[in-house]
């Protein structure tokens, strides 16, 4: 099964959010040798530029709504993401408590229903993060979801072979948190906090500049309420 271990840390402005800089590629480093450390288990991922870059997405009556900058105001933010292929959930936390995110943030996994990446150069690659009120959120095979899946079959047709990746998520109830602080390993169900908004789903897709993925980032489907965020994604090998 797949997961999708979302990784929060804090952003505060320093040199370590900004890659290529010293600080960043220690950072990196650190995530090279868990990498190596959890083989086959790591079957996709990717480092974010800083949530200062973000675009925000909503779809409205009168069309779709882009904004700049982070929604709301947090102390930690999704800086990457990581997904495993494991027997378990056990199996899969296991490897996630020994994230470097986990030490310095915190870290949400997701069952994943569906999951898909292509191998290679990430230079010219987007995220789009689906989030969704919790209440919001449909199960994996009820006629909703399949409804939901159906528009979005319809959009990888819109675009055609930009997509890089992708995946769906289970419930916000299957989540579960992990904090590392001290040496012990706390795991929390659910997410991290109570928020207005749950992952719902993934994209990454290609695109030559901000202006091309806004373009591409607006014909994602969306929920009535839902919001996207589009994140450019670091070019580093996984």
């Amino acid at each position: 099964m797949h997961y999708l271990a979302l990784l929060f840390g804090r952003e505060d402005g320093g040199p370590e959010g900004e890659p290529g800089s010293p600080e960043f590629d220690a950072e990196l480093e650190r995530y090279a040798a868990f990498e190596a450390a959890a083989g086959a288990a790591i079957v996709g991922g990717a480092a974010l530029y800083p949530s200062e870059t973000v675009v925000n997405v909503r779809h409205t009556a009168d069309g779709p709504l882009v904004t700049d900058g982070p929604f709301t105001e947090q102390a930690e933010v999704v800086g990457g993401f990581t997904v495993f292929e494991n027997e378990n959930l056990d199996d899969c936390l296991e490897l996630v408590r020994k994230i470097p995110a986990a030490a310095d943030g915190f870290v949400e996994v997701w069952p994943m229903s569906e999951y898909m990446q292509v191998a290679g150069s990430q230079a010219d690659w987007w995220l789009a993060l689906l989030l969704e009120p919790p209440g919001d959120v449909v199960a994996p095979g009820t006629p909703e979801w399949d409804a939901g899946a159906a528009e979005h079959i319809r959009f990888g047709e819109q675009v055609g072979d930009v997509i890089r990746g992708g995946g769906s998520l289970h419930l916000p109830e299957s989540v579960t948190t992990v904090r590392v602080r001290d040496g012990e390993t706390l795991f929390t169900d659910g997410p991290f906090a109570e928020s207005a908004e749950v992952a719902n789903g993934l994209y990454m897709f290609a695109a030559p500049d901000r202006a091309a993925a806004v373009a591409i980032a607006v014909q994602i489907p969306l929920g009535e309420r839902g919001r996207l965020e589009l994140r450019q994604i670091v070019d580093i090998q996984i």
